[in-house]
């Protein structure tokens, strides 16, 4: 029982509706100019809707592109579809995407996730899924760098029971295929994904968690480097490793991983160091916009919340007990409410391990 409660904070399930899709590979060779010269940072769609047509570089993009397009350009097209896919004007891209999907991969591959997702057209995953068939099973040289990303999707709709038949097996065979052994240029999201599902009670592997999250670490996955540090706290799928996990909390953390900025935090307050529990805690105790920040940092947003369901705990800690800040009951059961309303099992665990005097 005990050690079924100490691992409760990392094998929480994963949400099935919160997974979201695997991003667009693009060809290194490949890249258009006018588009990554822009130097334009991606916003949430709601904010290009008020000023899109003010943007000057999108709309002398959307110009060149256009000539290209009337010189004869095809590929052009798909250009002009992704800018606008990429600032968030999906129904623009959607029309684009739609012209040249019988002739490029790419924007078919763009269309089946707009199709699953519900972007810039009716939800629609059984077709979105057909459209992830299409691309793992041509034979076409130009679908070869979509194909793990299309397996990831694949495994998302068996997982997410969307668009196909509902099943953990076929949705871990095709993360599997998507991950490829930890081959950096498959899909990164997939070995993840794979270390979180590894880590769920109805699949528990510790040791296939640790590898994969190790793996995706390793290629860049800052969800994993955040996990990968709780393994190593806590001695789960490898032997523990303070400097290791300190090293990796505190890496998450600085890249805006939220949930390793709560375990950091719990890091703190277990060794007493209560003015730099504060000092982050109220912080991360602060943030609200989930969505924003699930974008801004590839992270699942139920992971996002339980850091800043940790940081708001913790923060009252605090605050009730004058450790590190000055005494306020009423502050403490404002930021013990909230905590409450990002994850209220994990708040109930951790009032469980104040009860037991752990905390």
């Amino acid at each position: 029982m005990e050690g079924k409660r100490k691992t409760h904070h990392l094998v929480q399930s994963i949400n099935r509706n919160k997974l979201t899709s695997e991003l667009l590979p693009q060809k290194q060779t490949n890249k258009c100019s006018s588009l990554q010269e822009r130097g334009i940072k991606n916003c949430a769609a709601q904010n290009l809707a008020k000023n899109f047509k003010k943007t000057s570089d999108v709309k002398r993009a959307d110009a060149i592109l256009r000539k290209r397009i009337k010189d004869g350009d095809l590929q052009a097209i798909f250009l002009l579809g992704q800018l606008y896919f990429e600032e968030g004007c999906y129904e623009t891209a959607f029309e684009e995407f739609n012209k040249i999907k019988d002739t490029d991969f790419q924007a078919l591959y763009q269309l089946g996730v707009m199709y699953y997702d519900g972007l810039g057209t009716k939800e629609n995953p059984a077709l979105g899924v057909e459209y992830m068939n299409r691309i793992i099973n041509s034979e076409d040289p130009r679908a070869q760098h979509l194909k793990f990303a299309a397996y990831y999707n694949l495994g998302r709709a068996s997982f997410e029971g969307f668009g196909s038949q509902q099943s953990d097996a076929e949705a871990e065979r095709l993360w599997l295929l998507a991950a490829d052994d930890g081959n950096p240029k498959a899909s990164v999201k997939a070995q993840t994904i794979l270390g979180l599902f590894y880590s769920r009670p109805e699949s528990q592997d510790l040791q296939k968690a640790f590898f994969w999250h190790s793996e995706a670490c390793g290629n860049g996955s800052l969800e994993s480097q955040g996990v990968l540090g709780l393994l190593y706290l806590t001695g789960q799928g490898i032997r523990k490793d303070a400097q290791s996990a300190w090293n990796c909390l505190k890496e998450a953390s600085s890249r805006g991983n939220v949930y390793a900025q709560g375990h950091l935090i719990a890091y703190f307050y277990s060794r007493k160091l209560y003015y730099n529990t504060v000092d982050l805690a109220q912080r991360v105790a602060e943030y609200d916009n989930i969505p924003q920040i699930a974008e801004e940092t590839d992270c699942l947003p139920a992971y996002i919340a339980k850091g800043i369901a940790m940081a708001a705990f913790y923060y009252a800690r605090c605050l009730q007990l004058g450790l590190g800040t000055q005494q306020n009951q009423v502050e403490a059961r404002k930021y013990y409410c909230k905590a409450i309303t990002m994850d209220r099992d994990l708040a109930t665990d951790l009032h469980f391990q104040v009860i037991m005097e752990r905390i």
